[in-house]
């Protein structure tokens, strides 16, 4: 898009020796003298399109090239008289953009629009002509590429543009494919550009451009953007690595006579394989550098074994792992459990006659094409299975992975574009999935994933699953069990996590300001925040607060005790009288208050009352302030005969069974556990903290001396008035 200038002895390309690439800039000059030959057709084919052509064939034998054909005159005529800052004619850039995407494989769509793609943003076709003539896909194409005008948008075009594409892609990651050819074409020719400009673009390709290319598993695109980057934003440490690099190209390679080693042993098993050595680009060279401190010869590639089917793959590794000695730690089976990208591989590592250990990796061919150009290799994944056209509006893109469902989701809840530029580089700067498994289902109009899997950032925690599963709907999570066992909302997931989010019944819930601690994904903290912003009850306790010491720590419960709700309104109206006519009534969670508790009650958003009891430490808080309380009274002159909800605390000596022999006495009363959380012990004490919704308010007497009974129960304490720390000393 409006590419910069050519810059033929740019540092990110030099030294390079694989063949492709010599390949690849042969054929960026072939087109470039076309070009200057103007579009006259031989045998039907413009001069500037024929080696496009002869790599899209190769791929795609039965490719109709008519469509190409009519997308580069348009573009050719369109671009007439543009130059880029090297002087090229202008035509070069979306001939190089579309070179790349066709020795990736991609399909005549894609090319199409690639060849278009900057007609619309830098000459007078329009979206309307492109349509017309090469159809409604290739105009969705095209115009999700195309950036928005500085004029309209200020300093917000760059970041609005990539809102944009992102939306886009989410309809078709094909758009994606083409703005990361094209960033590639800009960055390998952004050499005559101003030092402070080169920097900046880089500094894009590497927070946003880099990440989405790892994501959609373009490899092929990526370890070449990551070199280019490198060379600009880190000249030195470029230069040393390339130094190293031609260093160690003088020396015999180690890995050259292992390769032709595992090649005679897979010979000999019977097993059809190819075994190449693939060099590590620059980047990966420099970070193995940084690991291991030395690097030998073997360091500076991997071996890369080729089979037909899967079985092979497995085959080869037994083979491999019989005959030469492998390194333990290093095997990875990414076959059986591929990576959010597509990727499968096996990755193991083996040792040679002279000690020198060899990273290999053995997938098929259809994986190493898979890995090497990502969603580029799938072709059209919109193309009709049944003759059937998707309705208008509802392209369903199948290979949409989790992560780019997370960021459509909550850049639709981000207007201002510095809070969704910043998101969004945080975002990508995850670079690692994980799977976790909900046993809950997910609420009405969540994006919860049918079948209870659902994707999250490595590092994410119950917060991020909450929101991820429930949407804002998660502002109400009280808590989660982990594999079965219970877990504070803090707690980091793992690959294969099972997850059972609690959820309080309670709507009018809130998360604390120490949720922001522990939430990883854009979309929980923007919720989260959003939440915090709004207005909210005075000394709120947000949902989440009683879950343990993590969520609200000993210096904010002041803030957190006050007036968290402890029950629907309904039933609280039910059991309480307040003299505020036509208000809503709350029973406080941080002292939830039962018959024939003495009462009092505070005004808090909306006109609702919240209950608290006399007695509670949040009352004499808010008198202190200046609120004014407000009447309250118990129905039927303080009877306990209605359903109500109350949080007890348990302290034990800390044993074994302790939560089961608890929650076996309070099922024993009738009453029903809503919420649980249990402290780290100290000094072999624990405490317990249970909400519970009893059938009976005049049953809590009997139900606190049932838990008392439990063997290692020293004491049950209603919410508020725990006993002092020194008094649990011996």
């Amino acid at each position: 898009m409006s590419a910069e200038a050519t810059n033929p002895g740019n540092p990110g390309a030099a030294g390079r020796k694989r063949g492709r690439r010599r390949l690849e800039l042969r054929g960026l000059r072939r087109i470039g003298r076309a070009a200057l030959l103007g579009p006259a057709p031989r045998d039907g084919l413009p001069h500037a399109l024929e080696h496009v052509a002869k790599v899209h064939r190769g791929h795609h034998p039965d490719a109709d090239l008519d469509t190409l054909t009519r997308a580069y005159l348009l573009a050719e005529s369109s671009h007439r008289g543009q130059l880029r800052k090297s002087g090229e004619p202008y035509i070069t850039h979306p001939l190089a953009v579309t070179l790349i995407l066709a020795e990736l494989g991609a399909e005549t769509t894609t090319l199409t629009a690639s060849l278009l793609h900057d007609t619309v943003e830098d000459t007078e076709v329009t979206l309307d002509q492109v349509r017309e003539r090469f159809g409604a896909e290739v105009c969705y194409l095209v115009d999700g590429v195309t950036k928005l005008e500085k004029v309209d948008y200020g300093a917000a075009a760059e970041p609005e543009t990539f809102r944009k594409m992102l939306v886009a892609t989410g309809n078709d990651v094909r758009v994606m494919s083409i703005k990361l050819a094209d960033r590639l074409h800009n960055m390998r020719t952004l050499g005559v550009m101003r030092p402070e400009k080169q920097a900046r673009i880089a500094k894009v390709t590497r927070d946003v451009l880099i990440p989405l290319a790892e994501r959609l598993g373009v490899q092929a695109l990526k370890a070449e953007l990551e070199d280019l980057v490198f060379a600009i934003l880190h000249p030195e440490e470029y230069a040393t690595t390339r130094a190293l690099v031609m260093e160690y190209a003088a020396r015999p390679d180690p890995l050259t006579t292992l390769a032709q080693r595992v090649r005679t042993v897979l010979a000999e098993a019977g097993i059809d394989a190819e075994v190449l050595v693939r060099p590590r680009h620059f980047v990966s060279v420099h970070r193995v550098r940084l690991a291991r401190r030395e690097l030998t010869g073997a360091d500076l590639g991997r071996l890369l074994v080729l089979v037909a089917e899967d079985a092979d793959c497995y085959a080869v590794l037994g083979e491999l792992h019989t005959c030469f000695t492998p390194v333990v730690s290093e095997f990875k089976d990414f076959i059986a459990a591929p990576k959010f990208n597509l990727y499968q591989s096996l990755h193991t590592a083996v040792t040679g006659p002279s000690g020198e250990i060899a990273e290999t990796l053995i997938r098929t061919h259809q994986m190493h094409r898979v890995a090497e150009a990502g969603v580029i290799a799938l072709g059209n994944p919109y193309a009709p299975t049944d003759g059937a056209d998707a309705p208008e509006g509802e392209r369903a893109d199948p290979t949409r992975p989790g992560w780019l469902s997370r960021l459509l989701e909550w850049q639709r809840t981000t207007p201002d574009p510095d809070t969704f530029w910043t998101s969004l580089r945080d975002d990508l700067a995850q670079d690692r999935e994980i799977t976790v498994f909900c046993t809950d289902a997910p609420s009405d109009g969540s994006s919860g994933v049918p079948g209870g899997a659902i994707g999250l950032p490595a590092g994410a925690s119950c917060v991020d699953a909450a929101y991820e599963r429930h949407g804002e709907v998660a502002h109400c999570c009280i808590g989660a069990r982990v594999n079965g066992r219970l877990a504070t909302l803090s707690t980091v997931l793992h690959d294969g996590d099972s997850l059972q989010l609690l959820m309080a019944p309670d709507s009018a819930a809130g998360p604390s300001p120490e949720w922001l601690d522990h939430a990883r994904t854009p979309a929980a903290r923007l919720a989260i925040a959003r939440w915090l912003a709004g207005p909210q009850e005075p000394g709120a306790r947000p949902a989440g607060a009683g879950e343990g010491p993590v969520a609200v720590p000993p210096a904010d419960r002041r803030a957190a005790d006050d007036d968290r709700p402890g029950a629907d309104p309904v039933a609280a109206s039910v059991l309480v009288v307040a003299d505020l006519p036509g208000a809503a009534v709350r029973l406080a969670g941080c002292c939830t208050p039962v018959p024939p508790d003495a009462v009092t009650g505070f005004a808090v958003r909306g006109g609702t009352v919240t209950v608290h009891r006399a007695l509670c430490p949040a009352v004499a808080r808010m008198a202190a302030t200046g609120r004014q309380p407000v009447g309250v009274r118990w129905r039927g002159a303080g009877q306990g005969g209605h359903g109500c909800r109350v949080t007890l605390l348990a302290e034990a000596f800390s044993r074994p069974q302790l939560l089961a022999d608890l929650t076996e006495a309070i099922a024993s009363q009738g009453a029903a556990v809503v919420s649980a959380a249990v402290e780290p012990p100290r000094e072999q004490r624990v405490r317990h903290t249970y909400t519970l919704h009893l059938p009976n308010a005049a049953g809590l007497p009997s139900l606190m001396r049932a838990m008392r009974q439990v063997p290692g129960v020293f004491d049950v304490l209603r919410a508020g008035r725990s006993r002092p720390a020194a008094a649990l000393r011996p």
